[in-house]
């Protein structure tokens, strides 16, 4: 029995419809979007996601059948609604941008995680420019060494103030001597002179000793 004329249209229309269904393969679901305003963020990523995802895997049907287009992407949003639900991804993404607002607030306040701030000069170090972070790694290193330098330094001075002292020393000694050798000098040439003047009288001595003897004997004889 032939089948009326006016239901034809409508099972080629299912038959359509089943073979669109076959083609159409289901689309991944998205990552969850990670922005500032998450309920917003969701809605562009749906949207954006479902276009993709259709435009690609169901390009024909899309064009020839807009209630299967309207039908998938209620289908995905559903999809996409309920994977944000079972991963309590809104409240995570709120909880994330929660975290990032507070690290940026004690960056910029100068507190570390605990929420303490630079009490007695102790300041967290991650709220620090490079440069700070450069000269507190080096600042020790470089005290020891200069403390190690004023020590050698102040032993060489030390050492230098000892042989001044010593030099001066020596050089009154040396003057000393001087003084005492030239004294020693003056001595030796009196009494080279004294020596002298009584050789001298010595000698007019023996001349007078010598004339009283001639006188004697020339008396005598």
């Amino acid at each position: 029995m032939a089948e009326p004329f006016e239901n034809q249209p409508e099972r080629e229309s299912e038959r359509e419809r089943e073979r669109e269904r076959e083609q159409i393969s289901p689309s991944p679901p998205p990552a969850a979007p990670i922005a500032q305003r998450p309920a917003l963020a969701s809605r562009a990523s749906s949207k954006s996601t479902n276009k993709h995802s259709l435009a690609r895997s169901a390009q024909t049907p899309t064009r020839t059948s807009p209630r299967l287009n309207a039908k998938l992407e209620e289908s995905a949003k559903a999809e996409f609604e309920d994977i944000l639900a079972e991963r309590d991804a809104v409240r995570q993404l709120n909880e994330l941008d929660r975290l990032v607002g507070e690290a940026k607030l004690r960056r910029d306040s100068g507190m570390d995680d605990r929420g303490e701030g630079a009490v007695d000069g102790n300041i967290a170090p991650h709220t620090l420019p490079p440069e700070e972070l450069f000269k507190a790694h080096l600042t020790p290193h470089l005290e020891k060494s200069r403390q190690v330098l004023d020590a050698k330094i102040e032993a060489t001075e030390a050492q230098n103030i000892e042989l001044a002292q010593k030099v001066q020393g020596q050089r009154a000694e040396i003057e000393r001597l001087l003084v005492g050798l030239e004294a020693v000098v003056a001595d030796v040439e009196g009494a080279a002179a004294a020596a002298s003047q009584f050789a001298d009288e010595n000698s007019l001595r023996k001349e007078a000793l010598q004339m009283d003897q001639e006188v004697k004997a020339r008396l005598d004889m």
